[in-house]
């Protein structure tokens, strides 16, 4: 099966009061297209700090990187945060168009991809409302919108229903699984949580 992701030998080391603090030594994975991959592990064991590299937030001390994109494809990954960093100031709608900004899209085709990434999510409906006026819930979907809207060959999840309650946290498990069947996407997700991990992936 093709690999969207290729990792080899991924090393990432920092110093801190004088001390060499390893944060990922010698990682090796194949990331094969569509797949659903949880990365499972406590806090602190480097995780996020893997999606960070991934998307280019952080410089790793060796080893390399190949993700497997389409020529014509402007952003090959979008990551969903722990929490949303929705905007306030803009609509939903808005929120979602944000990532689009700098496409070359005009604002018409950038305002009807956020609509169908909100038709994904099932909130077309909450174009209009201000983050302010969602739950939890629905902000952790506006923000899948936004990533989604992108059309990005990788979704990279940074634990993002660790902080929702557990019927909401359910319910977007639930929703993630219908999504990852409808687009196709490859979903690497970060959790703690070991029975999420087992049922997402």
């Amino acid at each position: 099966m093709e690999s969207v992701i290729d990792i080899s030998g991924l090393s990432l080391a920092f110093e801190r009061d004088g001390r060499r603090n390893e944060v990922l030594r010698g990682l090796d994975l194949a990331v094969p297209r569509g797949a659903f991959i949880a990365i499972v592990g406590s806090s602190g064991v480097g995780k996020s700090t893997l999606l960070r590299v991934l998307i280019g937030l952080a410089t790793a001390s060796a080893g390399t990187v190949r993700v497997a994109t389409r020529s014509d494809q402007r952003q090959p990954l979008a990551l969903v945060f722990q929490d949303s960093r929705l905007l306030p100031w803009r609509s939903v709608l808005d929120n979602v168009a944000f990532g689009l900004e700098g496409s070359g899209l005009t604002r018409t085709e950038r305002r009807q991809r956020a609509r169908d990434a909100l038709e994904i999510v099932g909130l077309s409906h909450l174009a209009d409302r201000w983050p302010h006026q969602l739950s939890g819930g629905q902000r952790q979907r506006v923000a899948l919108a936004r990533a989604l809207a992108v059309e990005p060959e990788v979704l990279l999840m940074d634990e993002p229903f660790s902080a929702l309650d557990a019927i909401t946290r359910e319910n977007l498990q639930d929703e993630l699984v219908r999504i990852w069947r409808e687009t196709g996407k490859t979903i690497l997700f970060v959790t703690h949580d070991i029975e999420e991990a087992t049922y997402l992936a």
